[in-house]
C-alpha cells in the first residue's frame, strides 16, 4: 500500500479561481476543491466548472487532489460527481453521509461517469447519524467496489445537529472523534480532524492539531494559508522520533530477535506492535522526505 502524507487538507473554494491558482505553490499536502459550503447555490454550475478545469490544467505538482462535491440528494451531486469523474482529481470528498449505502451510491456514481479505478471516495463525518453509524459506514472499505479512502471529521457541523460547545480541549466532541478514529484504524482508512477557525489563533491550532496527533489522526483539513506550518509541523514525526523508531526496527530485525514477540531496549519492553508503529513513522518520514526534493 502506498503510504501518502495527509498532515494538511487545504480547503479552496472552487469559484475562486485565484485560490486555486495560488493551491498550486502551498506546502499543503491535500488541496481540497470545495464545491459545496464554500459556494453559493448560483455559483455552484460555473464553480464545478471551473474547478474540473483547473486540476486537469495540472500544476499541482506532489499534492493529493480531491474534490468536495455537493450531496447527491441535491441539485448539484449528480453533475458534480460526472465532472470529477474525468478531472483527473485523486478524490471525491462525499458530505453529508450517515449510512454506508451513501457511500455506496457515491462510488456507484464514479463508476458511471467513467471514473479511473484508482479514483478514490473521501467521506465527511458531521452528523449525528454518521458517529452512531460510523462502524457500518467504514466497515465497507473491506469492499472494493466502495473506494473507501478516508475520512474527515466535520466538527463545525456536528457542533451544529448536536447542540454541542466547541470549547478549548474540544471536550464534547472527543467521545465522538474518538469513535472515528477506531472505526478508520479497524477498516484501514485515514482520518483527517475538521477545521480550526481561529484564523489568527496558531497557537490554538496547534493545540487542535497535537490534540489530533495524539487520538490518533494523520492530519487536519485548514481554510487558511496561514495554518499550513504549524500542521505540517505538529503531524510531522520529530527527529527523536525517527531515531528512536530506526533503533526499534534495527533491533526486532536482528537475527537473534526474529523470533521473539518482546525485547528489552535501552531499558524499555518493547513488542513487535511498536516496531510496527515505528515503521509507519519511518515511511511517513519517507515520503515527506521525498516530497521536500
Amino acid at each position: 500500500m502506498t503510504i501518502r502524507p495527509r498532515r494538511s487538507a487545504l480547503y479552496a473554494p472552487g469559484s475562486n479561481a485565484r485560490a486555486l491558482d495560488k493551491a498550486r505553490t502551498l506546502p499543503t499536502d491535500v488541496v481540497i476543491v470545495d464545491l459545496e459550503d464554500a459556494v453559493a447555490p448560483e455559483a455552484k454550475p460555473a464553480a464545478r466548472e471551473q474547478a474540473a478545469a483547473a486540476i486537469l490544467a495540472g500544476g499541482f505538482g506532489d499534492r493529493e487532489l480531491v474534490i468536495r462535491v455537493n450531496s447527491l440528494a441535491t441539485d448539484w451531486g449528480h453533475a458534480d460527481i460526472a465532472a470529477a469523474a474525468r478531472s483527473g482529481a485523486h478524490a471525491i470528498l462525499v458530505p453529508k453521509v450517515s449510512t454506508p449505502g451513501d457511500v455506496m451510491m457515491a462510488a456507484a456514481e464514479l463508476r458511471k461517469s467513467g471514473a479511473p479505478d484508482s479514483m478514490r471516495v473521501w467521506v465527511m463525518m458531521e452528523t449525528p447519524m454518521a458517529i452512531l453509524n460510523a462502524d457500518s459506514i467504514v466497515r465497507v472499505a473491506r469492499d472494493p467496489a466502495a473506494r473507501l479512502d478516508a475520512l474527515v471529521m466535520g466538527t463545525n457541523d456536528l457542533a451544529k445537529e448536536t447542540r454541542a460547545r466547541i470549547t478549548p480541549g474540544r471536550a464534547a466532541l472527543v467521545p465522538w472523534l474518538a469513535i472515528c478514529v477506531a472505526a478508520a484504524r479497524a477498516y484501514g482508512a485515514d482520518l483527517l480532524d475538521g477545521v480550526y477557525g481561529a484564523i489568527n489563533d496558531i497557537e490554538g491550532l496547534r493545540a487542535e492539531c497535537v490534540q489530533a496527533r495524539d487520538m490518533g489522526m494523520d492530519g487536519k483539513t485548514l481554510i487558511h494559508p496561514d495554518q499550513i506550518e504549524a500542521c505540517n509541523e505538529t503531524f510531522t514525526p520529530d527527529p527523536r522520533e525517527l531515531e528512536w523508531a530506526r533503533k526499534l526496527v534495527a533491533a526486532f530485525d536482528a537475527p537473534e530477535n526474529a523470533a521473539k514477540g518482546a525485547i528489552a531496549l535501552d531499558g524499555r519492553m518493547v513488542e513487535r506492535l511498536h516496531a510496527d508503529i515505528a515503521r509507519r513513522n519511518l515511511d511517513i518520514a519517507a515520503a515527506i522526505a521525498r516530497k521536500m526534493v
